[in-house]
């Protein structure tokens, strides 16, 4: 749990969202692998565990979470505050709701800016005091998410991966960008993992087999399972109904489900103390200063 210490110190330099005990991006190399899926079913795993869950769906370029958790009321605002949705016991906050469409263009338009000056202010300006913050980075390893990972505190990260051979390529991206603002890796998880066919019971490993196991034993950080491809999954996000809520007995459930035990396992008995919020000039300051600095 070294590693995870460090980590909680890092965040607790300069907490933007100080009533998030702990705080977890979801990350893979690239688009396409399944990431956002991930996200909610690990975020409503861990409400079903008896976490007090956020989720804040940071990818702004498809901000499709809200759709994957079926939310019917969006966010609202009081008292010059945002409160969040709420959908499967999970808090919600996206860019994909309507009431940010008037950040939508710019955002497209300008690029990292715009993501660090609109998106990330509004979001952290949310009621959010929850003890787990699951935040569903946008894919790649670009300077959006560097920035991300520089305002937003995080106690780990989780990189999803395909099991291809480019598994280790994409992984090793993803670890070095986090080392790069000292944040510690909680784990690999393989998603579309294997498929297993529905009448006869044969196991297929549609994108070959291996490649999250490997990277993690050669980048030296825990494999956190691997998630089977299944169209029930998919049917579970296009209905708003994460596959762990819409049949928990399934395999694919407990897939997800024994992810969330070990990601808990990790960050448990992390101290992860907060300082006072900080007012906006400071992460003003933040966003001008250059990536890599102090």
């Amino acid at each position: 749990m070294g590693e995870v210490n460090a980590g909680a110190a890092n965040a607790a330099q300069d907490n933007l969202i100080p009533t998030v005990k702990y705080t977890i991006a979801v990350s893979s190399g690239k688009g396409g692998v399944g990431k956002s899926t991930v996200a909610v079913n690990l975020a409503v795993g861990l409400a079903l565990q008896g976490a007090r869950v956020g989720l804040m769906d940071a990818d702004v370029y498809g901000p499709n979470v809200p759709m994957m958790m079926g939310v019917r009321t969006p966010p609202q605002q009081k008292d010059g505050k945002l409160l969040p949705a709420e959908s499967h016991g999970v808090k919600l906050i996206s860019m994909g709701f309507p009431v940010f469409a008037r950040y939508r263009t710019p955002i497209e338009a300008f690029g990292r800016w715009a993501l660090l000056g609109y998106q990330v202010p509004i979001l952290i300006s949310g009621e959010l005091t929850t003890s787990v913050q699951v935040i569903d980075l946008p894919p790649g390893t670009g300077d959006a998410q560097l920035s991300i990972g520089q305002l937003v505190p995080l106690t780990g990260a989780v990189i999803v991966t395909t099991p291809q051979a480019v598994a280790l390529h994409d992984s090793r991206k993803g670890l070095a960008m986090f080392q790069k603002i000292n944040v510690p890796v909680l784990g690999i998880i393989e998603n579309m993992s294997f498929f297993i066919c529905g009448k006869c019971g044969e196991r297929t490993e549609i994108f070959s087999t291996g490649g999250g196991e490997r990277a993690a034993e050669k980048l030296g950080v825990p494999f956190l399972g691997r998630i089977p491809i299944d169209p029930a999954i998919r049917v579970g996000s296009d209905n708003g109904m994460p596959i762990v809520v819409a049949d928990p007995a399934s395999p694919q459930a407990q897939a997800f489900m024994n992810i969330c035990s070990m990601i808990s396992s990790r960050i448990r008995g992390a101290a992860c103390e907060t300082d006072s919020p900080k007012p906006i000039e400071s992460l003003m300051q933040k966003i001008k200063r250059p990536l890599g600095g102090k």
